[in-house]
């Protein structure tokens, strides 16, 4: 028995639900692929699944299995992509999903830094602030703002995000400055519709428990809308750094509860765990590593 082949058929199965999906994927037969399993089976001495006519189940031993037998895949399909990647020339259309206001104000020099140093590799860009799903819409890599949750996608970390609490210096005069949380009571809360509030902050707890209801505040699902508006002095707003900086560099925007502010989310770039992982996905990650800096340049 070749036991990354069954290896290989096992996690695949628990990944695709079924043997004939599985066999499918692996471009084999059902009954080939029911025989992997059972002879790693036979080989572990443990049973890793357990079948209905309908359904497979993990066992406790076979989730660990699971676990780890996917990993040892991976890291074994990054060393052969790896090894193959320095004799093939990064080539053919990238297709990269980003946030409209962070892709709006700082992806163009990247890109276009980026097919300079790789001239076969094409772009199409799709700007969206929802989380795109990278296999369902076939994209090779997806740019995310957040605190990202453990998933069968790979993440990597591009860049620290702060968040500031913003106003405009004529609407903090008319209204008052808030000097802690309570204060924000009465004031008008500029919310973009996609935050993730985690509970542990203080900050975002007040969100949760007071700015989600104030009904003469204003709600958008672009940051760059917000943050006019806070400008314009509408109200306060939560907003990052690489959209709000130039406003507080000119002073159109005055960071306000700086104690408050909550821990920096990243920017992270996501991609679907493949087999051999194209050069060009690897070539645009590797590039991307490290490009705006640590603390990033718009900080």
């Amino acid at each position: 028995m070749d036991r990354l082949d069954a290896m290989r058929a096992f996690v695949t199965v628990v990944n695709e639900g079924t043997f004939t999906r599985a066999a499918d994927r692996l471009n084999m037969s059902p009954q080939l692929v029911s025989k992997y399993v059972s002879r790693l089976e036979e080989h572990l001495g443990v049973r890793l699944l357990n079948r209905t006519t309908r359904q497979i189940h993990l066992t406790e031993a076979g989730a660990s299995y699971h676990q780890r037998a996917q990993q040892v895949l991976h890291d074994i399909e990054d060393l052969e992509c790896q090894i193959g990647d320095l004799q093939t020339e990064a080539r053919g259309m990238l297709r990269i999903s980003a946030p409209v206001s962070f892709a709006i104000r700082h992806m163009a020099p990247l890109l276009s830094e980026f097919q300079q140093a790789h001239p076969g590799v094409g772009i199409d860009l799709q700007l969206n602030d929802r989380k795109v799903d990278l296999v369902e819409e076939g994209f090779d890599v997806a740019l995310r703002i957040g605190h990202l949750k453990s998933s069968s996608l790979i993440a990597k970390r591009i860049a620290p995000i702060r968040m500031a609490v913003v106003a405009a210096p004529d609407y903090l005069k008319q209204n008052g400055t808030p000097q802690k949380l309570e204060d924000l009571q009465g004031h008008r809360y500029l919310r973009y519709s996609y935050i993730e509030l985690d509970s542990s902050q203080p900050l975002h707890r007040w969100l949760q428990n007071n700015g989600q209801n104030d009904s003469n505040g204003m709600t958008s699902n672009n940051g760059d809308v917000l943050m006019e508006a806070a400008v314009a002095g509408a109200g306060i707003a939560l907003q990052p750094t690489f959209i709000s900086g130039p406003a507080i560099k000119a002073g159109k925007l005055q960071v306000i509860l700086q104690e408050y502010e909550p821990e920096p989310m990243g920017l992270y770039a996501v991609y679907a765990h493949r087999q051999l992982l194209a050069s060009k996905v690897r070539s645009f990650i590797d590039f991307i590593d490290g490009y705006f800096g640590d603390p990033p340049y718009w900080d």
